[in-house]
């Protein structure tokens, strides 16, 4: 598997990273790419990797100018790392959500019995599911964030909450408008 430039340390995740600092736009696109895809795989650079792998694929032919990377990086980690849904899909919105959490043997409580019944979906809205997933992964150390895709998909990741401030500096630079689920 391929690593990025060697003079970006990939296990940094710009730990101690000063929140005025300001990432620099111009840096190596994927340099910031492995940062963010340490920053949504918590603890498993295997996965990382993979994916990594799969976007230097994607874009082996393109030039830097043709292509956006969260656009790309939204297929390769679907589902594993990340979710992308139609906006008021609740039921596809739980499922990608405990689906991510699994992988660190979590649980979520959606303040139902089943979050699967039919009667409780009907009844669901987005924003207030995305609070509540919001809430239950802060208390486990996480933080859920969503993507401004600027279309009718909600997109998003999960990460530590310790790496706010590096989500909120590599993010930027890879021209992802990102908010916290928690504000809807």
């Amino acid at each position: 598997m391929h690593r990025p430039d060697d003079e970006f340390d990939p296990d940094d995740n710009f730990a101690g990273l000063d929140p005025e600092s300001v990432i620099d736009e111009d840096a190596d696109t994927e340099a910031l790419v492995w940062q963010l895809l340490l920053l949504i795989n918590p603890g498993d650079e295997e996965t990382a990797l993979q994916q990594f792998d799969g976007y230097r694929d994607a874009t082996l032919d393109a030039g830097e100018d043709e292509f956006e990377p969260a656009w790309v990086l939204k297929d390769i980690i679907d589902w594993k790392s990340g979710f992308q849904l139609h906006d008021g899909d609740a039921a596809a919105f739980i499922e990608s959500i405990n689906e991510l959490v699994a992988r660190w043997n979590l649980e979520l409580d959606w303040g139902v019995e089943d979050p699967t019944d039919d009667e409780f979906l009907a009844g669901a809205s987005i924003p207030d599911l995305l609070q509540v997933g919001y809430d239950a992964l802060r208390a486990y150390g996480y933080t859920l964030w969503l993507w401004e895709t600027g279309t009718d998909t909600l997109a998003g990741w999960i990460t530590l909450s310790r790496d706010n401030e590096a989500m909120r500096a590599v993010a930027p630079a890879l021209g992802i408008e990102l908010r916290p689920g928690g504000q809807a």
